[in-house]
């Protein structure tokens, strides 16, 4: 049978949408076919069923709650995202901005307090490490050896201390070791120089020394400020200790800036001793920051040494000089604190009295050497040993010395010469010396100056 809807053998079941024989009058359900409908019709459209499925009515009522469902999804989803924006032009890109290099930060505690004083603030714990990373000086050793070819021995013929170039013609040290001059002797680097005194000013116990014929190749030291030096700072000294042991360096920290009057002065706990004045006190980079002079007594302050601040240096070489005063700032820092006790003050003067006799001396000693070197060659068949600094020592011996048989020179009254020489100088010697074992002079001071002025002798002591 034919499913066609125009099939005039058949009607439609409104109810049950089946296909009934137009000689049926009622369905299988149950309908009976109303007279007015006419065999191959229904009263409205059957629904289309599908052979083993759900009907077509229940099917789209469950699309339409799909998609209702759907419907509503979307809105809610659209409702959470923004509102779309308005097109713009966009610009180019801003840079990247750099990172922070927390590395370079100082930690929390490194932080220090506001600085309230006349030095300079402390930076933070990584500035000082940037700061000495960049500019870390040498070690002493590399100071001190760029150090001594500029430093000098000054010899004024009474009396011995150093100084140091500043520049290849002028020499810095103390107004008291050349007190009196006008030319002194200068020794550095293993080179002499001659130099005639050009400035000095007592008030600050400096003077500026100008050398002759100045070798343009001389070291120099540079000078720094004292006004940067802080207690604790470790500073290096250098000079001729007891005026003839060359090279000499000691090491110490600044103690305390000290000021007597106008004159600013370095304590320092490095050893300091009178061969010591007028050297430099250098910093650890090697610059000069004070002028070396004589430690305070022992009797009122054990290893107290002192230097001028090289600032009072600096002053001088401007042609700034500060008035005349009849007492150096050591000795009136000295006096301030109590002074020398009377016998200290006797010795010191018996010392000097016997280093100018000893000064004497050996100036005339080496006239003796020179005629002794000329007629020894000549007439000296040999001596006695003689244990002595100088050859003709062995005149003063018993029978030291034995002379040749010539005819062609007065060996005789040559060596008599030489004899009463050396006699005038022993004799003044040996009163200068007792006179100073009477004022104090420790026999230890009295056989160290000895052989600074190269007047050893075994004979002294008998």
């Amino acid at each position: 049978m034919s499913d066609s809807g125009g099939d005039q053998f058949s009607w439609t079941c409104p109810s049950c949408a089946r296909r009934v024989p137009a000689r049926v009058e009622a369905c299988r359900c149950g309908f009976a076919r109303p007279a007015s409908l006419p065999a191959g019709l229904s009263e409205e459209p059957a629904p289309v069923r599908q052979r083993g499925g759900l009907p077509a009515s229940i099917l789209l009522i469950l699309g339409v709650a799909a998609g209702i469902a759907i419907a509503v999804f979307a809105v809610r989803s659209r409702g959470n995202q923004p509102a779309a924006a308005t097109p713009l032009t966009l610009s180019a890109a801003p840079a990247e901005p750099a990172r922070a290099d927390l590395t370079a930060l100082p930690a929390a505690d490194a932080l220090v307090a506001p600085f309230s004083g006349s030095g300079a603030p402390t930076p933070p714990a990584s500035a000082t490490s940037s700061i000495a990373a960049s500019t870390a000086p040498g070690s002493i050793e590399d100071v001190v050896s760029a150090a001594l070819p500029a430093v000098a021995s000054i010899d004024t013929g009474s009396a011995r201390g150093s100084g140091f170039f500043v520049r290849s013609d002028l020499v810095v040290t103390n107004n008291h070791v050349i007190e009196g001059q006008s030319t002194v002797t200068l020794q550095a680097g293993g080179v002499k120089y001659t130099a005639r005194v050009m400035t000095t000013s007592s008030g600050v116990d400096l003077a500026v020394l100008q050398v002759y014929n100045p070798n343009p190749n001389q070291a120099t030291l540079r000078l720094g400020t004292a006004t940067t030096a802080r207690p604790g700072e470790e500073v290096i000294a250098i000079g001729y200790a007891l005026g003839s042991l060359s090279n000499t360096v000691t090491r110490g920290i600044v103690s305390a800036l000290r000021q007597t009057g106008a004159v600013t002065l370095i304590q320092t706990d490095a050893a300091i001793n009178p061969g010591n004045s007028g050297g430099p006190l250098m910093d650890r980079t090697g610059q000069v920051i004070g002028i070396n002079s004589m430690g305070i007594s022992k009797q009122v302050g054990e290893g107290l040494g002192f230097a001028i601040a090289v600032d009072h240096v600096k002053q001088l070489l401007a042609g700034q000089t500060t008035a005349s005063s009849a007492t150096t700032p050591l000795a009136v820092l000295n006096q301030a604190m109590g002074g020398a006790s009377d016998t200290d003050q006797r010795r010191g003067d018996s010392q000097g009295q016997l280093e100018k006799v000893f000064d004497w001396a050996s100036r005339n000693g080496d006239q003796l050497d020179a005629s002794w070197d000329k007629g020894a060659r000549t007439c000296v068949a040999g001596t006695v040993r003689v244990s002595a600094s100088r050859a003709w020592f062995a005149v003063l011996e018993p029978n030291g010395v034995r002379l040749t048989e010539t005819t062609t020179y007065d060996c005789a009254g040559w060596v008599d010469t030489i004899k009463g020489n050396a006699a005038q100088i022993r004799d003044t010697m040996d009163k200068a010396t007792e006179a100073a074992r009477r004022g104090g002079v420790y026999p230890g001071t009295i056989r160290d100056l000895r052989r600074r002025y190269r007047l050893d002798w075994d004979g002294w002591d008998r």
